[in-house]
């Protein structure tokens, strides 16, 4: 009999969650096939059987926490097959499906986000499931495209009218409208391999979150699949007439970050602003979108946002410290790694770029399009978020102007970029001084104050903004 362990996932995590268990007992499994999902911290993991047999025991139930190197599954091997011992190798992450939540309209920009893309993420196809095409979603969100023009027309006016309908129950489906009729005409439920109500993990969670049964909702989505909306109308739904608060489980991704935010508040933390005419770059970024380089990939004010943290980086490495308490030392990072804060359905995650100061305006473009796609597909592994030592983060796409970031663990600085506004500005000087319109956007640093004092971070942020005033002055930098 062969015991499966829970491997290290790396990066110092000691624990796991079991999401979704891909087989049960008495299964036949092969040599590398995927049995089960897990979620640390910073990702959702799929573990492959280390041996081929027979599935004997499950020693985790689907939601438990397990901490690694505890047994999670017995598998029975044959007596003349050879039990293969498991090579320490990196854990394959698997690709978190989208979750559906009908037909949204593209965002076109939220890395603090990312956005939609015009073609479906892939999955790996399980073993004895048909695969099925991804439907496009808006699940990511991405502080990082700029596909329309910035802004937004004031003086349009669109008059209501008064309202005059009855009140009606929604038109959405409701549970029990994906059930379908099976040979003896009594109601049926989609089911995996396993004999589980077909659901994505996700959902799954969701469920259980709900305390929503899951045998006893009909899926609306593809196959009969239970969809999130099935499972918020059965719980609003089925369960109106409950009292009382819902409670949400804090796990993975949600739990890590509810430590790091708790970590962070400890900081002495000063933050400084300042708006800036960002017209130059929004041209640059249509030049650049023209020019055969960058042809396919995604250009956005990051983009030249990231290069210009990194120029200006060059002048003030103190910005990129980190601090030794320890040793009482302020710790200069030779390299800038600049992490992108990303909002998913899992929570808030902030992967990085590493040695981003080593690399030109399109390795920038081309590395951010790749994070872009990892954390679209749930791709991102412990590492793509470990040893960050600078970060931006995005609220402009969710239309907001302005606001105070905190301070990610062991950085020394974060900044943030508002939204991107059409206002008058003044321009020229003395006799030449005039009002314009002009693209505006807010940008706000906030700093460990035990690392920088506000000149130093004041200093930073004016180098930033006067690159993204003038994209042509980076050449002095």
């Amino acid at each position: 009999m062969f015991e499966m362990t829970l491997p290290d996932p790396g990066e110092g995590l000691l624990e796991a969650e079991i999401t979704q268990w891909l087989v049960a007992p008495g299964d036949t499994v092969e040599v590398n096939q995927v049995v089960v999902e897990v979620e640390t911290a910073k990702s959702l993991v799929e573990l492959p059987a280390a041996v081929a047999g027979v599935v004997g025991e499950l020693r985790a139930a689907e939601g438990d926490i397990v901490p690694v190197g505890s047994v999670i599954m017995t598998i029975e091997t044959s007596e003349a097959e050879p039990v293969a011992t498991p090579v320490n190798e990196p854990v394959e992450t698997s690709v978190v499906e989208p979750v559906e939540t009908g037909t949204p309209e593209p965002s076109g920009a939220v890395l603090v986000g990312y956005g939609t893309t015009d073609a479906p993420a892939a999955r790996r196809a399980r073993k004895g499931v048909p695969a099925t095409p991804v439907p496009e979603t808006d699940q990511v969100h991405e502080s990082y495209g700029l596909d329309e023009s910035p802004g937004h027309r004031t003086e349009a006016v669109h008059p209501t009218g008064k309202v005059d309908a009855e009140a009606h129950d929604p038109a959405l489906p409701r549970p029990g409208a994906g059930r379908h009729s099976s040979g003896s005409g009594e109601l049926a439920y989609a089911t995996d391999p396993v004999g589980r109500p077909l659901a994505k993990p996700a959902v799954r969670r969701l469920a259980r979150d709900l305390d929503v049964d899951l045998t006893t909702v009909a899926g609306t989505g593809p196959n009969g699949s239970i969809t999130p909306t099935d499972v918020a109308q059965a719980a609003a739904g089925e369960a109106s007439g409950r009292r009382g608060p819902t409670r949400i489980p804090l796990r993975g991704v949600r739990r890590q970050m509810m430590h790091a935010m708790q970590a962070s508040l400890r900081v002495p933390q000063a933050s400084v602003w300042m708006d800036v005419d960002v017209t130059n770059t929004v041209e640059l970024i249509e030049q650049l979108k023209g020019r055969r380089e960058f042809a396919g990939l995604r250009i956005s004010p990051i983009i030249v946002l990231a290069k210009a943290v990194c120029l200006a980086m060059a002048r003030h490495p103190e910005v990129n410290s980190s601090l030794d308490l320890e040793r009482q030392e302020i710790v200069v990072n030779p390299d800038v790694n600049l992490g992108i804060a990303a909002a998913t359905q899992r929570g808030l995650v902030v992967p990085n770029i590493k040695g981003a100061q080593n690399m030109n305006l399109l390795e920038l473009a081309q590395a951010l399009n790749d994070l872009v796609a990892k954390v679209r597909e749930g791709r991102i592994t412990p590492a793509d978020a470990a040893n960050g030592t600078f970060t931006i983060t995005n609220v402009g796409v969710f239309g907001v102007e302005g606001g105070t970031p905190i301070l990610n663990p062991n950085e020394a600085a974060i900044l943030l970029l508002g939204t991107f506004n059409r206002r008058p500005w003044v321009v020229g000087e003395g006799e030449d001084e005039r009002i314009e319109v002009r693209t505006i956007a807010k940008l706000t640093l906030t700093i460990d104050h035990r690392v920088l004092d506000g000149e130093q971070g004041s200093r930073f942020l004016a180098d930033v903004a006067t690159i993204l005033a003038d994209p042509g002055l980076s050449l002095l930098f």
